[in-house]
C-alpha cells in the first residue's frame, strides 16, 4: 500500500479501456445494454480508485448516471475515468464513455456517470486515502464541485438509511 501522507495528482489515476460491442452485448434493437456499459464504467472507476488508494477499494454509489446515445454491434466502447476528489476514505471517480465508428474514427460522448469508492483493508474496513493534488483549473473546479456532491450524497444515504430504519414511512 502506498503511504497515506504522500499526495496523489489526478492525472496518476487515470484509466483509459476499450471494448469493442460484440452482438451478445445488445438488445433486439442492436444497441448495448445499459447494464454491460455500468460494468465497464464499474471497473474502470474501480482501478482509478485503487491507484489512488494504493491498494483495494470497494463501490458504494454509482449516480447521475446518464446515457445519451445507444452504442451500436461493431462500434468501440472507450471508457475514462479517474478520481476527481478524494476525502477520508472515499473518492469520487468521474467516468465518461465515447463510441468510436471503427470505419471513420468518429468519437462521441454516449455515458457520463460518478462513483463513489471506499479504499478498504484485509479485513474489508474503511481506511485512510491520500490527498488528491489537483493542478489544472478544471482538477480543482471539479473537486470544488465534487465536495458539494458529497455533502449532497451523505444526506441521500441518512435519508436512505431512517426509511429503512422506519419501512411505513417510506410510503408516506
Amino acid at each position: 500500500m502506498r503511504q497515506v501522507g504522500k499526495r496523489h495528482t489526478v492525472a496518476a489515476t487515470r484509466v483509459e479501456t476499450a471494448q469493442v460491442v460484440l452482438p451478445g452485448y445488445t438488445n433486439s434493437m442492436g444497441a448495448l445494454f445499459g447494464g454491460m456499459v455500468m460494468q465497464w464504467i464499474d471497473v474502470a472507476a474501480a482501478i482509478a480508485a485503487a491507484r489512488h488508494a494504493g491498494g483495494p477499494a470497494v463501490t458504494v454509489s454509482m449516480d447521475r448516471l446518464h446515457f445519451l446515445r445507444p452504442v451500436h454491434v461493431q462500434e468501440f466502447v472507450i471508457i475514462r475515468a479517474e478520481v476527481s476528489f478524494a476525502a477520508h476514505s472515499s473518492m469520487e471517480v468521474e467516468v465518461n464513455v465515447l463510441s468510436e465508428n471503427p470505419w471513420t474514427g468518429e468519437r462521441a460522448t454516449t455515458t457520463h456517470a460518478f462513483l463513489t469508492f471506499v479504499a478498504v483493508d484485509e479485513q474489508g474496513r474503511p481506511r485512510a486515502v491520500p490527498k488528491l493534488e489537483t493542478e489544472t483549473p478544471f482538477e480543482k473546479r471539479r473537486f470544488r464541485e465534487a465536495s458539494r456532491r458529497r455533502v449532497e450524497r451523505l444526506r441521500d444515504r441518512q435519508r436512505l438509511q431512517a426509511s429503512f430504519a422506519h419501512p411505513r414511512k417510506r410510503h408516506a
